[in-house]
């Protein structure tokens, strides 16, 4: 029987940055590089590739040269001196490590032209790297602790897109989402533009207006199993990056 086409195409490169964490398994307890599960598994049902990509001091060009697209993932706050700010009492946990890392990749995925998919953190280092800055805790501007009412535990909420947007284009009018965090964009970077609300105002998308893909979310589309367009559209961009770089 002759082979599908899509199963024989390339399929693109994604990287996914991970976590420098102590962590546990078998019978040892060390440093490692860690990632949910969930992201690897929503690249590969979206068609990609995933490549876990640890923090390890400041990215070389060559790196990024190997990647059709790249994810910036979830997870600790940022520091609040790369916006100028000083730290809330909330704002615990810092990864400078990581906050070295991913915004030398962003950099370096900006100027290649990377489609870029970026998720919760990623979407606030978006912002913070284009000159953006965040809110340190959302409970103390909304007045409720609904974007994350428990740790390790996603609230999902209804987000409304912005007609006309990439974003509405991929997910619709509404969507379901999974949220956990307590910060959020503040004052929007002007490449950016709001694309998604929460029904408290919170920013929830943003995308830039022109250029390569950049479209970034507050929820975490990996942990709805039922969804893949945000990581298939970064997939199809990441396809034709990796076809137009190829020729």
């Amino acid at each position: 029987m002759a082979s599908n086409d899509s199963d024989t195409a390339p399929r693109p490169v994604i990287g996914l940055p991970t976590y420098a964490e102590r962590t546990r398994f078998g019978h040892w307890d060390v440093d490692a590089a860690v990632l949910s599960r969930t992201y690897i598994d929503l690249v590969g049902r979206a068609g990609g590739i995933p490549v876990l990509l640890p923090p390890n001091g400041t990215p070389r060009p060559e790196l990024v040269d190997r990647l059709d697209g790249l994810v910036l993932t979830g997870g600790a706050d940022l520091d609040p001196a790369r916006y100028g700010a000083t730290s809330h009492p909330a704002t615990k946990a810092l990864r400078p490590d990581r906050d070295e890392s991913e915004f030398g990749l962003f950099a370096l995925a900006r100027s290649a032209g990377l489609p870029v998919l970026a998720i919760c953190r990623g979407l606030q280092l978006v912002n913070v790297a284009l000159g953006g800055t965040l809110l340190q805790h959302v409970p103390d501007v909304v007045g409720h602790s609904d974007h994350s009412r428990s740790p390790g535990v996603f609230t999902v909420t209804t987000v409304a897109t912005v007609p006309g947007s990439r974003t509405a284009a991929i997910v619709g009018p509404e969507v379901e989402a999974h949220c956990h965090h307590h910060q959020a964009i503040d004052r929007l970077a002007s490449e950016l533009t709001a694309t998604a609300h929460a029904p408290d105002g919170i920013i929830e998308a943003a995308e830039t207006r022109a250029g390569p893909f950049l479209l970034g979310v507050q929820w975490h589309p990996e942990e709805n199993a039922t969804d893949a367009r945000l990581m298939r559209a970064l997939v199809e961009q990441a396809t034709q990056y990796g076809k137009e770089r190829n020729r």
